[in-house]
């Protein structure tokens, strides 16, 4: 009881000075809310199953427009405004759906709609539920998120909800991969928002993600010399020797004590077992919970490759970045509070998070945009085959995003 006090007491004192009324949490859910997330639990399957078994891995149009016009269709129908912004770099079209309401506050929902999975993994591992978990191919990155968003908006239409001023739903077409015009399609809606709640999936434990690392990829190439690996290796300078020697080296540049790491995981040369290459080419996911570590990684690879194994190689080095990282701030905290409130509210307690893994959320935080993620179906194994999702967390996570976006309207 006196640890349920503190926390509600904590809620309302953050909640007050993120500039919204107090909050309508209490020791008994919100039971129209929650008789709705329950009722919608099989729909929301059913309309997870579809998409889970139409394949929309990155750049693959057919299944992403599928996809598109199947979320595109849900949101018509909950009395959204469509915007398709198309994008050659992602095959496809980026989705804006915007809703006005009659309150204040403007708050954005992202999702995105392409996975990991290679064309003909939904035949090969179509959806399925066992052991009270669905599987198949995105099931929790990101199309539970997508399901999680649509049925919370149903939930709020149902209860006739609108004092918000608006709500944004925008459906990326190249999370996983990333775009330059995805990049500033996301930064300039959330800018014109009050707060983000990004919709990647719940983590194992329950939990949402307050802060991310952010992503790069170190590329490094060396060029040696051409020879015969028999007759005269001697006369070669082997470029697949050198980068294997710089592999070495470069991958000791991560800081545990800061999150920074750096794994290399493609690696290139030659293509023929009996000629010494004279190309090679290795690439490196770099990750960082601090922007200025890909500073200081861009100048270490660039300070270190210069100890070489092989000599007379080139080796150049340089660092692609792609998403900046998201920080807890004290923005972050307040949304934190307010959420744990709202599922307090059906005896089920949040897990705080961070993850190595970037996402959109980096950008909308990026812009000054109070955000959190996580709003997702709760899952686990992402990016692998048993990537799975918690058919028991889909009711108490609509409860959770539907009763999010009431309590951000009071402002």
């Amino acid at each position: 009881m006196t640890f349920n006090f503190h926390r509600t007491l904590l809620a309302a004192t953050l909640v007050l000075s993120f500039g919204l009324a107090m909050p309508a949490f209490s020791a008994e859910p919100h039971k129209l809310i929650q008789a709705d997330a329950e009722q919608y639990k099989a729909d929301a399957l059913k309309l997870l199953e579809r998409l889970v078994n139409i394949d929309s891995g990155s750049g693959y149009e057919p299944g992403l427009t599928q996809v598109r016009d199947i979320a595109v269709d849900e949101l018509k129908q909950l009395g959204f405004s469509i915007e398709l912004v198309p994008d050659a770099a992602a095959n496809n079209s980026h989705v804006i759906a915007t809703l006005k309401g009659t309150g204040k506050a403007k708050i954005l929902l992202m999702a995105h709609m392409d996975t990991v999975f290679k064309e003909g993994s939904a035949a090969e591992r179509p959806f399925h539920i066992k052991d009270g978990r669905a599987y198949g191919p995105g099931v929790m990155d990101d199309k539970g998120g997508i399901v999680a968003g649509i049925y919370a908006l149903k939930v709020l239409k149902n209860q006739n909800f609108k004092d918000y001023a608006q709500i944004t739903f925008l459906l990326d077409a190249s999370e996983e991969t990333g775009s330059d015009a995805a990049t500033d399609l996301i930064k300039k809606t959330a800018k014109a928002h009050d707060v983000t709640l990004n919709l990647e999936p719940g983590r194992p434990a329950d939990g949402l993600v307050v802060w991310r690392k952010g992503s790069a990829t170190a590329v490094v190439e060396v060029k040696g010399k051409a020879a015969h690996a028999g007759v005269a290796p001697e006369l070669g300078r082997n470029a697949a020797m050198e980068v294997a020697h710089q592999i070495l080296q470069l991958g000791k540049l991560g800081d545990e004590e800061k999150k920074t790491t750096i794994n290399f995981t493609v690696l290139k040369a030659g293509d023929r077992t009996n000629v010494i290459p004279d190309q090679a080419i290795a690439k490196a996911d770099v990750r960082a919970a601090l922007p200025e570590e890909f500073d200081r990684i861009e100048k270490d690879l660039a300070r270190v490759s210069a100890n070489k194994l092989i000599p007379e190689t080139e080796v150049k080095t340089t660092l692609q970045r792609g998403l900046p990282p998201m920080p807890q701030t004290p923005e972050s905290d307040k949304l934190v509070a307010i959420a744990q409130g709202i599922y307090g509210e059906l005896g089920r307690k949040l897990t705080i998070e961070g993850s190595g893994g970037a996402a959109d959320a980096s950008l909308s935080a990026g812009v000054g945009t109070p955000t959190l993620d996580g709003f997702g179906i709760v899952g686990g194994n992402i990016h692998t085959s048993e990537e799975y999702a918690e058919v028991e967390s889909v009711a108490p996570r609509i409860y959770l995003l539907s009763r999010m976006i009431m309590e951000l309207s009071r402002r």
